[in-house]
């Protein structure tokens, strides 16, 4: 029987490019919010478009989802992809438009960027390098290149270890984390082409 994978549908991700992606990648996707199909999914994605407040108030509006997904991943051992602003939600909380909590999955603060050289303008939107941190030069899915981002906020990590990949706007934004079987990169792999197809072909490979 083939693996499936649950899309997490909340109101607030670009599902059907993230959707597109995944099946071109060979996933068999099902687009969800309900508890039940979460909990039976052999892979979840949580994808992220607009603020993180928004983000995750719509997931929270879902009834059962969160505590699903959490039942899945921290139980099940379900590997889990989260795609921009649904991977800032892995953090403990996000301070776009007052301060918010996120899923407390992976430690850390989501924050405004604020670069250090003041020509770089933010939003940071466009395609970026890529870079591995040293402990994660063997990781079997995160791997260097040039990716597509779109954010003006981003993870602030508590422990370095969480970090995968760095790429650079005004000074070091992280670009990828990764715990367990979580794993979450702030660029958009639905819009960075073969370099982001790759991506997912790996996670869907992936058994951690």
């Amino acid at each position: 029987m083939a693996e499936t994978l649950a899309l997490i549908d909340y109101g607030a991700g670009n599902l059907h490019s993230v959707e597109n992606a995944l099946r071109k990648a060979g996933a068999s996707v099902i687009v969800t919010c309900k508890p039940e199909v979460i909990r039976a999914a052999d892979r979840i994605v949580l994808p992220g478009v607009g603020s993180f407040k928004a983000c995750a108030e719509g997931l929270h509006a879902v009834s059962g989802a969160v505590e699903a997904m959490r039942e899945r991943v921290f139980v099940g051992g379900a590997p889990f992809l989260g795609i921009c602003v649904g991977m800032q939600l892995l953090a403990d909380r996000g301070l776009e438009h007052g301060e918010t909590s996120g899923l407390g999955w992976i430690g850390g603060t989501v924050r405004l960027i604020e670069p250090t050289d003041r020509t770089v303008k933010v939003p940071h939107m466009g395609w970026n390098d890529v870079a591995l941190v040293p402990h994660a030069r063997n990781h079997p899915v995160i791997e260097e290149g040039e990716a597509y981002f779109l954010h003006s906020y981003h993870f602030k990590p508590r422990y370095h270890e969480d970090v995968l990949a760095m790429t650079d706007h005004g000074g070091g934004l992280v670009a990828a984390i990764g715990r367990d079987n979580m794993l979450g990169v702030q660029y958009h792999p639905e819009k960075s082409q073969t370099f982001g197809l790759a991506l997912l072909e790996r996670f869907l490979e992936w058994k951690p």
